[in-house]
């Protein structure tokens, strides 16, 4: 018998993702794309016949930012990301690719900012990097059995490393050379050439190198002027690419800077996406006013800027003080400089240290973005069982102490084995809604394949669905479902220029099919799952697997219900790189 669908998905409620609402309807998939969206089809001329009746089918969702860099290298299939729906990924954010650079320089970049065992990734760098530019780098990535599809951004900090030599890209003094120009913006063009979305650029000083020959040391993407950001703009606009720009978010001072760059009054705009809004609890009023200087940009100063943002609430895990948080000052990273344990309570116990960490700690005047609320933060776990469940406030309180010193004293009796919690914001929902519907949001910032012992957004797809679908249920609607998986696909895809997030005839045929019914609070449950390919790592993630009964990746069940494809004895390679025409 000849088969006219390889997969027939039947009676699911479609939404195409362009934000019309959704319909009942059969979706029939042939040669990995979407064949046919009618009333009915014909079961019989299936291979495949999934039972969709009272699931919603939608786009594959789209994340913008991760750092699945080296994970990608390890464990292609990205598992943890594709389980929650989410069909294509963006590497390469934050200034850092592995496109070009020596295996050592590339992980002393990225390993101690992402949170990731730099005794895990030089080892792996250092048996797998064959390439030596963007080109070679991107095929590289299109050889491998992807799971999502993923496309790439160019890492600054990756480019000017290369062309500089680390030690003159990590010193303000020294500018690049011609030389140095051509060969940076060489490898721009070429990537552009190749299909990469654009280049990622950071200005944030409290993202730090690992290693030892230039441990702590900002990012060499921080080192530049301005005018090397406005050189490689022009580039990006010309081309219609996107700036990824990651501003310094604590003093929060060059955000306007980036959005007179987008400006183009008379000019083609820039295409800028940067880090992020959130209502953040150590400062309520600026994501409000980033929401009002990024409308009047748009739409007053012709320019194109857009804010990540995720659609949950912003939580943080500890081990001791091993959190990015702690780098935003000066004694916060001089404990994350020091790689040994007994050194760094050495320090930590010594009373000079003490009193310029309480002094750094509690200042007023200068901007940050962790609130250092002690009341706020709370020990999940800790050989001493009684502190458990209390925050470190309350600690303090019980033994008569000053909290500062309670959490000091507690970091050098126990270390790593201080598990604690806190929320960095987004914790009103009157104003996430507000975030979520911004119109010049878009929605992803999950740091997927990083600070995996710190954070669990890979599920926030389910999470803004869910969201949308409690407000409904309250009688009180701030976006429709529609909307929102528009916001979650196509709108981002069309966003950076990549041809997926609907679905119609003829599209790539990327989906997942929901159960409403278990877009509950089972989304929050965290899990620790250990990650063999990182030694005896356990990665932070929240799962519900009841909520995804099936992934396709182009056109096959890449997943069903939390179950992988090479599990159901199906082939387990579905993803391609997806490149900018």
């Amino acid at each position: 018998m000849t088969h006219g669908f390889d997969l027939l998905l039947r009676g699911g409620l479609v939404f195409d993702g362009t934000g019309t609402p959704g319909r009942v309807a059969d979706l029939g998939i042939r040669d990995g794309r979407v064949a046919a969206i009618a009333e009915h089809l014909d079961p019989a001329a299936a291979r495949e016949v999934v039972d969709a009746h009272g699931r919603w089918v939608t786009p594959g969702f789209v994340d913008l930012h991760t750092h699945y860099d080296a994970e990608v290298e390890i464990a292609p299939a990205l598992f943890e990301s594709l389980r929650h729906g989410v069909t294509t990924v963006v590497t390469g954010s934050c200034s850092l690719s592995m496109a070009v650079g020596e295996p050592a320089a590339l992980a002393d970049m990225f390993c101690r900012v992402e949170g990731i065992p730099r005794a895990v990734v030089l080892p792996l760098l250092e048996r797998v990097k064959r390439w030596d530019s963007p080109t070679e780098y991107i095929d590289h990535l299109a050889s491998l059995p992807l799971g999502p599809n993923v496309a790439c951004m160019l890492g600054h900090s990756t480019i000017r490393a290369a062309a500089m030599g680390m030690a003159s890209a990590l010193d303000k003094r020294v500018r690049p050379d011609a030389a140095q120009w051509r060969k940076m913006e060489g490898w721009l063009d070429e990537a552009l050439d190749a299909g990469y979305l654009g280049l990622s650029i950071s200005t944030l000083p409290w993202d730090k190198m690992d290693g030892d020959e230039f441990r702590s040391r900002p990012m060499p993407s921080v080192f530049a002027r301005w005018s090397e950001y406005r050189r490689f703009a022009r580039t990006l606009r010309r081309r219609g690419r996107v700036l990824q720009a990651v501003p310094n978010i604590s003093t929060k001072v060059n955000f306007p800077l980036f959005l007179g760059l987008s400006a183009g009054l008379l000019r083609r705009p820039l295409k800028t996406m940067m880090i992020s809004m959130m209502d953040v609890r150590a400062d309520r009023a600026a994501f409000r006013l980033a929401g009002v200087l990024t409308r009047l940009f748009n739409r007053l100063l012709g320019a194109d800027v857009r804010l990540q943002a995720l659609p949950n609430v912003f939580d943080l895990w500890a081990d001791g003080i091993d959190l990015v948080v702690f780098e935003e000052f000066a004694a916060g990273a001089a404990a994350l400089h020091l790689q040994d344990e007994l050194s760094r309570r050495d320090l930590l116990r010594d009373p000079e240290y003490r009193a310029r960490f309480r002094k750094q700690w509690q200042t007023r005047w200068l901007p940050r973005a962790f609130h250092r609320n002690l009341a706020h933060s709370e020990v999940l776990a800790c050989p001493d069982a009684s502190l458990v469940g209390k925050s470190f406030e309350d600690i303090a309180r019980a033994r008569g102490q000053d909290a500062i010193e309670v959490f000091l004293d507690l970091l050098c009796e126990h270390g790593k084995a201080l598990r604690w919690y806190t929320v960095m914001g987004n914790d009103r929902r009157r104003w996430l809604e507000w975030i979520v519907a911004h119109p010049d949001v878009l929605i992803g910032f999950s740091d997927a394949g990083a600070h995996l012992r710190n954070m669990a957004h890979y599920n926030f797809p389910l999470r803004l669905l869910r969201l949308v679908q409690q407000a409904q249920r309250r009688g009180e609607p701030f976006m429709t479902v529609e909307r929102a998986v528009q916001r979650l696909t196509s709108e981002i895809a069309q966003w950076l220029g990549l041809d997926v997030g609907t679905l119609r005839t003829g599209a790539r045929a990327d989906l997942v099919i929901i159960d409403p019914e278990a877009l509950d609070d089972r989304l929050d449950e965290v899990h620790e799952q250990l990650v063999p390919e990182y030694g005896e790592l356990r990665r932070l993630v929240r799962r519900n697997d009841a909520a995804v009964t099936h992934v396709v990746v182009g056109g096959h069940v890449a997943a069903a219900a939390g179950v992988p494809a090479d599990d159901l004895g199906r082939d387990p390679r579905y993803g391609t790189v997806l490149r900018v025409a």
